[in-house]
């Protein structure tokens, strides 16, 4: 569920040594399933631990997990890394702005994540979306582009040889291509 490196697990007995008895960490995440999530680490005195909280135990202290960002946490690292620059804990959460759907889930569940999860972010460098509208009973998923990619001129490319392959590589034999229903139209927003 959630990797604490060696190097955090050690960073946060230290902090905890300096805390009251009794005291461990809390993992959590703020507005999860948004785009405006955020993932934190705090103390967790003892009396602030609730009946829902699942806990995460290791060497000398425990992490504790709400029920509400359990979910939101799969696949989640903590590392503590010490370079020229000084000392710094990270922590990379996945799928902390949206829950991570099952192998098993209905093929637009799974076609859908991978776009906000995969494709979204990439797409958004060059200030762009696009959104799964549909998936045909041929087995096409068709896609409707926004922002920069509505009227950019390498939305071929994009469709067929990045997303397109992308989804094909990982749902297999259940999707047969990509099509792109945007009327495209250029303007100061399209990405060149």
């Amino acid at each position: 569920m959630i990797n604490i490196s060696e190097s955090a697990q050690a960073h946060f007995a230290k902090l905890l040594e300096q805390q009251a008895d009794g005291t461990n960490i809390r993992i959590f995440v703020v507005n999860p399933g948004t785009a405006s999530a955020e993932c934190g680490v705090s103390y967790c005195p003892a009396d602030a631990i609730e009946p829902e909280d699942t806990e995460f135990p290791y060497e000398g202290f425990s992490a504790y997990v709400d029920k509400e960002s359990k979910p939101f946490l799969e696949e989640a690292e903590i590392d503590f890394v010490t370079d020229q620059m000084g000392s710094q804990l990270t922590l990379k959460a996945p799928n902390a702005k949206l829950r991570k759907v099952a192998n098993d889930a209905p093929l637009f569940d799974r076609v859908n994540y991978f776009i906000q999860a995969e494709v979204n972010p990439q797409l958004a460098g060059h200030g762009g979306e696009c959104t799964l509208m549909e998936i045909t009973e041929d087995g096409y998923a068709v896609l409707q582009f926004g922002g920069g990619c509505n009227g950019c001129s390498q939305i071929d490319v994009t469709v067929k040889d990045g997303i397109e392959s992308q989804l094909i590589a990982q749902m297999g034999d259940e999707i047969k291509g990509v099509r792109d229903m945007t009327e495209h139209q250029r303007g100061e927003h399209s990405y060149y």
